[in-house]
């Protein structure tokens, strides 16, 4: 009996863990979760095949889990990625209305000058001939100082609409006065009395006031729509810091390594993480619902009294009607001109100029007629902007339309069979607010709120600084020159450049102002300051030795 002890020992301990390994449940399969895995372009042999111990997990649910810890790893940088993607597709149409009328409306507003500029000059060279001929670069200067306008913002249009007038004035009382000559000093002094004696009757003062305020506002809301489109450029290139990353992955995938692959993470459980994510987006909701309401009254303008069509169609016509009221004038301006600046001096008999005709400027042009109009690039007088009022809100909808994405999140009536971060149940957090203050509260994510986003602050003030603009452009207000201090800092598309340096498109650099910082200049302001002591000690001496000299 001694001898057969250990062998039924062995032999009964053998039976019994036979008995408990059959009583104990089998590992699950994970095949599912592999098979996913591998389509996402993984490798499969990350994944294994039935359940394994979690204690390798760092951000994901330990126990019992189909992911290894290469898989969480991989798996945190595809929920960045999917999250990245999901937010471009968001901004880039948006993105894509703004460039979009930008594009139609640079193009309208250039096709339009040159259908004005062209068609003022074949029918003055129908009607004024050689004359016009010797005279037209002053109509091409006229129309390339409103083009680099249009384009680099560097021009004042009221001085240069003054200019043209005083030179036009200059060149009529020549050919009205053939039999004179007139020197340079003396066709100066003819200039000064071009506001005085209004030898075009009142075309310059409407036109100087229908071009700067059309002008103004079309580049102003040019400018505006590059500005829009560049500051939805730069936010929708997102970087997901640490915290974030981390509530990615456990939205997103965590999921999967319990197996449970066709379960999406519920809807606010994912507008908490998005809201966190996103928080510094949410920032700018503010200032870019001013920006947008400030887009739309400058559309209103240019649709209605500052249409720039009603203005560059017929100027033609209305520059036309200034030269006959000059030459129906001639004669009472040319004795005021030889009162005030003096008799001029006769032409020898040999030299004295052929008298300008009697139908030279007799004959008057007739406005356009509807289906004479010019075609246009744009198809239409402007663009109707609908969907820029769509645009509103956009940045605080941003996270919800994330969420709406059926990749991110489940429905909004799938509450109850959802993942929750933790397993498959109803999310019973509230949804925290939107910008960056409300998310000290945030379930999901740690969020840093005392650290805004530099390059959100930017987006910020280039929005304000593009409203303020708008709301000048409004008004009828030049905003190039309506603000100095603007200008100086070298911010926009009407920093002063070079005609010949500056772009063949109207750009507006929303992110990267360049020039010098606040601090630089008010160095350079406390400079002179400190100056002006000194040199009026200076001054002060040179008048008490100058003072004993006249004693």
């Amino acid at each position: 009996m001694a001898r057969f002890g250990l062998p039924a020992l062995l032999c009964t301990l053998a039976v019994l863990c036979a008995a408990l390994l059959a009583a104990e449940p089998k590992s699950k399969s994970c095949s599912e979760v592999r098979r996913l895995y591998v389509s996402k372009g993984f490798n499969k042999n990350d994944a294994p095949t039935h359940e394994i111990n979690g204690d390798h997990l760092k951000i994901c649910p330990q126990g019992y889990t189909c992911c290894s810890q290469e898989m969480e790893e991989k798996y945190s940088l595809q929920s960045k990625d999917d999250f990245k993607s999901v937010v471009s597709e968001q901004c880039n149409h948006l993105q894509a209305i703004f460039a979009s009328r930008y594009k139609k409306f640079d193009e309208f507003f250039k096709e339009l000058l040159e259908n004005a500029e062209k068609s003022l000059n074949d029918m003055f060279v129908k009607t004024y001939g050689r004359l016009y001929m010797q005279n037209s670069e002053l109509f091409k200067d006229l129309f390339g100082e409103l083009k680099r306008y249009y384009v680099a913002g560097s021009v004042n249009l009221e001085e240069m609409l003054s200019d043209f007038w005083a030179r036009l004035l200059e060149r009529m009382f020549r050919l009205v006065n053939s039999q004179y000559h007139f020197t340079d000093e003396y066709l100066e002094c003819v200039s000064k009395y071009t506001e005085q004696l209004k030898p075009f009757g009142d075309v310059p003062r409407k036109l100087k006031l229908q071009v700067t305020r059309a002008f103004v506002a079309a580049r102003t809301f040019a400018q505006g729509l590059a500005v829009a489109r560049d500051v939805v450029s730069k936010v929708s290139v997102v970087s997901p810091t640490a915290q974030c990353a981390e509530a990615l992955l456990k939205m997103l995938y965590c999921s999967h390594c319990q197996g449970l692959v066709s379960v999406k993470p519920c809807y606010n459980y994912c507008s908490n993480i998005m809201r966190g994510c996103l928080a510094n987006q949410g920032d700018l909701e503010f200032e870019w619902n001013n920006f947008i309401d400030a887009m739309l009254m400058v559309a209103e303008r240019l649709e209605g009294p500052f249409n720039i069509e009603s203005v560059m169609d017929p100027i033609d016509v209305k520059i036309s009607d200034a030269i006959m009221n000059m030459q129906e004038n001639s004669v009472q301006v040319s004795q005021k001109v030889f009162q005030g600046c003096g008799p001029p001096k006769p032409l020898p008999a040999g030299r004295i100029s052929r008298s300008i005709s009697e139908g030279a400027f007799s004959a008057r042009f007739r406005p356009y007629h509807p289906e004479e109009r010019p075609t246009t690039a744009a198809g239409t007088s402007l663009d109707r902007l609908e969907k820029l009022k769509q645009a509103k809100k956009f940045w605080s909808s941003l996270p919800s339309n994330v969420c709406s994405d059926g990749r991110m999140a489940a429905g909004n009536g799938n509450e109850d069979d959802c993942w929750d971060g933790k397993g498959k149940s109803r999310y019973l957090f509230a949804v925290t607010g939107n910008g960056l203050a409300n998310q000290g509260n945030n379930p999901e994510v740690q969020v840093d709120t005392s650290k805004p986003d530099i390059l959100i602050l930017r987006q910020i003030m280039a929005l304000r600084v593009m409203t303020s603009k708008m709301k000048n452009a409004y008004n009828g207000n030049d905003v190039d020159f309506f603000d100095i201090s603007d200008e100086s800092s070298g911010e926009g598309s009407g920093s002063g450049c070079e005609y010949q340096q500056c772009p063949s498109e109207l750009e507006h650099n929303a992110t990267e102002p360049s020039g010098k910082s606040a601090n630089d200049q008010a160095g350079s302001a406390g400079g002179l300051v400190r100056a002006r002591p000194s040199l009026l000690a200076a001054f002060c001496i040179l008048l008490l030795v100058m003072q004993r000299e006249w004693r």
